[in-house]
């Protein structure tokens, strides 16, 4: 049981465990945010340009000769009433929301992949400056020994 548990600490404590945990709960903080944005901020103002409509009372009712519901009953007093209604005001705000998480996602999958591409850019210009060598083989032990020696240091030869 103790060996158990040792491994599965280990496998916690791994960076890409922790980076998992991490990405999860910043995710869900991230889609509080939105949640709020979208249901707050933007459904207000497009609910007025579009004649005064709250999104989050948008339904069609499904049972309406089991229960009689009078114009404009908001989505809970439908649903208090016992009616069965397609909310599809609520579905609005949720694809708004996917929709708004999606390009948040892309522009920065876009701006990662943008930073790679200059890093790896850097690291081509490092790579194609030429690097004099600071070490050469010795020609009769092929041992590495400095470029400025004239006696090799391990068989003692006369290097030209």
């Amino acid at each position: 049981m103790k060996k158990l548990f040792e491994e599965f600490k280990s496998f916690i404590m791994k960076g890409n465990a922790l980076d998992l945990a991490i990405g999860v709960i910043i995710g869900s903080a991230f889609g509080s945010v939105v949640n709020g944005v979208v249901n707050d901020l933007l459904m207000p103002p497009l609910g007025l340009l579009l004649g005064n409509v709250n999104f989050s009372d948008l339904y069609i009712q499904l049972n309406r000769k089991a229960v009689e519901l009078a114009p404009q009953t908001t989505l809970a007093a439908a649903k208090e009433q016992g009616a069965v209604v397609l909310a599809y005001g609520n579905f609005i705000a949720t694809i708004l929301n996917f929709v708004i998480i999606a390009f948040c996602v892309f522009l920065l999958v876009k701006g990662i992949q943008k930073l790679k591409g200059s890093a790896s850019k850097l690291k081509k210009d490092e790579a194609s400056e030429p690097v004099e060598p600071t070490e050469k083989l010795c020609p009769f032990c092929q041992t590495s020994i400095p470029v400025k020696a004239v006696r090799c240091p391990n068989c003692t030869s006369e290097l030209a």
